[in-house]
């Protein structure tokens, strides 16, 4: 029997309670809130402003501690720095530098992962295309519009190829147009294996592109389930052809009322504004009407589809640094020392050498004679002497043994 694949997310029983400078309770944000959230799945977490959202993206984030309950993303605490690197983050306000372009953008990001220069170029050119703005990447980021910096702000998201995708209202500033494509990149990634947490406003996006959602009011869960199941109105039957005669439609009507003693409603179906849109656009662009802004989204990355260990070149930098402190070897490495001296540890001796002046006398023996003594006034030693001596020993290298 197969094992059950570990949940990516799951919380169970979690709370945070706001206090105020008393110490009093003061909002409870989210109130034993239990979730789980499988691989590959899209997620939708919905509700109306104060409902909890962000607070619990924040706790899944390790950004906030909750006052009782558990998390674990990929099986550990959220604040493990393992699950870090395996986390791509894209929160409700783009918070990037303004006077960077969108090509320096990523490099920044993509130097906080260590990758090297080549991979980043790849993968900065991939994604930037991927959200169109391979056209306007040497613009500062300051001067984009807030849907061209979505945009930039979900391919940082994704440099460093990320398992999990926390994106917080994505699509928030877009036109139509660039809607649509944030949603295609959305479910594409899904498509792939990502498993990606989707908070919105927008319930006509989070109904095209998510396989469950999680409906939060008051911090508690209203409701939960597959889009499918939470909006089928099982008390109706919808019958859908193409278009019939007056006569079949009557005829229709009849049998129904014969039968089932009910009747029926015909209308001519409608489709959605936003499809609508979009063909008036894509007819206008068959037309080669001159526009600006952002380009077309263009295909998913190579390097989203396979798995990458980019993040954890940090760990394991961080934990060789950590050997190279602490010698497997002391007495070679003692050895080695005495035989060859850091340059460090020659300076420290050249500088620790006690001068002639600095040098212990012997006891005396009888009383010192007063016109030795040093005047009032005076020091025993010339300190520029004794600095000119240490720096002469270091030149000549008679201190270290290199002469």
């Amino acid at each position: 029997m197969a094992k059950a694949a570990l949940p990516v997310v799951q919380t169970v029983g979690l709370s945070k309670t706001f206090k105020d400078f008393w110490r009093r309770p003061r909002v409870h944000a989210v109130k034993d809130l239990n979730i789980d959230i499988q691989p590959g799945e899209v997620f939708g977490l919905l509700g109306p402003n104060g409902s909890g959202k962000s607070t619990a993206i924040k706790m899944l984030l390790g950004l906030l501690y909750p006052t009782r309950g558990r998390i674990s993303v990929f099986g550990r605490p959220p604040t493990d720095v393992a699950v870090k690197q395996r986390i791509g983050y894209l929160p409700e306000e783009s918070y990037l530098y303004r006077f960077l372009d969108a090509r320096e953008t990523l490099d920044f990001y993509g130097k906080l992962f260590r990758q090297h220069r080549q991979v980043r170029r790849e993968r900065r050119d991939m994604l930037l295309e991927m959200v169109g703005l391979q056209h306007e990447a040497k613009r500062r980021i300051g001067e984009y519009s807030k849907g061209m910096a979505r945009r930039i702000g979900l391919a940082q998201a994704l440099i460093n190829d990320p398992e999990f995708l926390i994106l917080d209202e994505p699509t928030s500033g877009l036109d139509p147009i660039g809607t649509r494509q944030i949603k295609d990149v959305i479910r594409r990634l899904g498509d792939m294996g990502k498993t990606i947490l989707l908070s919105s406003h927008l319930l006509g996006d989070v109904e095209d592109v998510c396989d469950r959602v999680c409906i939060l009011y008051g911090g508690q869960v209203q409701a939960e389930g597959t889009v499918k199941d939470l909006l089928a109105q099982k008390d109706m039957t919808q019958i859908t052809s193409e278009k019939l005669s007056p006569d079949t439609i009557e005829e229709i009507k009849g049998v129904v009322q014969r039968r089932e003693s009910k009747s029926i409603e015909v209308a001519t179906p409608t489709g959605r504004l936003e499809n609508l849109f979009l063909k008036i656009v894509e007819d206008a662009q068959s037309a080669k009407i001159a526009t600006s802004g952002a380009a077309e989204a263009g295909a998913i990355p190579e390097f989203l589809g396979t798995a990458t260990d980019d993040g954890g070149a940090v760990i394991r930098s961080l934990i060789e640094a950590a050997d190279r402190t602490t010698p497997t070897e002391p007495v070679a490495m003692a050895e080695k020392q005495v035989d060859t001296p850091k340059p460090s540890q020659k300076v420290l001796d050249a500088l620790t050498k006690p001068t002639p002046a600095e040098s212990p006398a012997e006891p005396p023996t009888s009383a010192p004679d007063p016109s030795k003594l040093p005047q009032q006034g005076t020091t025993q030693k010339d300190p520029v002497k004794a600095n000119r001596s240490v720096i002469e020993g270091l030149l000549d290298g008679k201190d270290s043994g290199d002469g």
